[in-house]
């Protein structure tokens, strides 16, 4: 079985190494995802292309949450999990709602209820929606916009969910005390 390098700034091919000091230098670590993104810089790239055009689109702090741990928790990445409940702390969301999408809980709104429930559809049945589950995102007052940025969020965390589960990446430390496992 191979291990996947966590690379830091001074092992990363040349091409990661900017992507890792901006890392360094935003969240103050390298974040072990980062780490072991940088052994392919395109991927890298793209993860953080993709991360920065999700922050960017008309979600809030609590809507942004909602599309992340929504993928996260229903895939089961046990190192996104933890690390968004931090940024979430960090992004003052409240804290009932990260642990009620740790948990598969209710949400506290019927708007963040409807993105939730679309965004569990659009991973379970891989982007395909009904005209009614359509129908039901839009009545909650979302549009056409907000539904392609589900899409968005969706690819970015593909990238993340699915190198953690490969690597087995490590949970950061600062975001141990967030450890989360997978129930049903």
């Amino acid at each position: 079985m191979s291990k996947f390098t966590i690379h830091s700034i001074e092992t990363a091919p040349q091409a990661s190494k900017a992507m890792l000091e901006g890392s360094q230098k935003a969240y103050g670590m390298v974040p072990n995802l980062h780490g072991v993104l940088a052994e392919s810089p395109a991927t890298f790239e793209a993860y953080q292309s993709l991360h920065n055009l999700f922050t960017q689109s008309s979600f809030d702090a609590e809507e942004l949450t909602v599309v992340w741990q929504t993928i996260n928790v229903e895939h089961e990445c046990t190192y996104c999990v933890p690390a968004h409940t931090g940024i979430a702390h960090s992004m003052k969301v409240d804290a009932a709602l990260t642990e009620a999408l740790r948990n598969r809980g209710a949400m506290p709104t019927a708007k963040l209820q409807a993105l939730h429930d679309t965004t569990l559809l659009m991973v379970r049945n891989r982007g395909v929606l009904s005209d009614a589950e359509m129908e039901a995102f839009f009545a909650a007052g979302y549009g056409q916009q907000q539904l392609l940025e589900i899409i968005l969020g969706f690819s970015q965390k593909v990238i993340s969910n699915y190198v953690n589960h490969v690597a087995k990446t490590p949970v950061d430390e600062p975001f141990q005390q967030f450890n989360w496992q997978a129930t049903k």
